[in-house]
């Protein structure tokens, strides 16, 4: 008649989770270290190499946040999966 609730402990840290916080932390430390791209050399297309490189990173930031999501969902699926084997209810 009664079930028992779920224990949840803490916040699970996997070598999954980890690239998950690489991808999304790897942005902030490029654009933040200013000191690597305050440069006009070398241009692309006549373009200074201050204003191309942040613009590349729009783009690896659009492919990481991509990547990150995809392992996030990955992990759950994972979990949703593991907890339904162990007998736990399912959603």
């Amino acid at each position: 008649m009664s079930e028992t609730p779920e224990v949840t402990k803490g916040p699970v840290v996997t070598p999954l989770r980890v690239a998950i916080g690489l991808c999304l932390f790897a942005p902030f430390v490029a654009m933040l270290w200013v000191g690597s791209y305050a440069k006009v050399d070398p241009a692309f297309i006549g373009i200074p190499f201050f204003y191309w490189y942040q613009m590349l990173w729009v783009l690896i930031s659009t492919v990481l946040t991509v990547v990150a999501y995809k392992l996030w969902q990955f992990d759950q699926r994972g979990r949703a999966g593991s907890s339904s084997a162990k007998g736990g209810a399912s959603r």
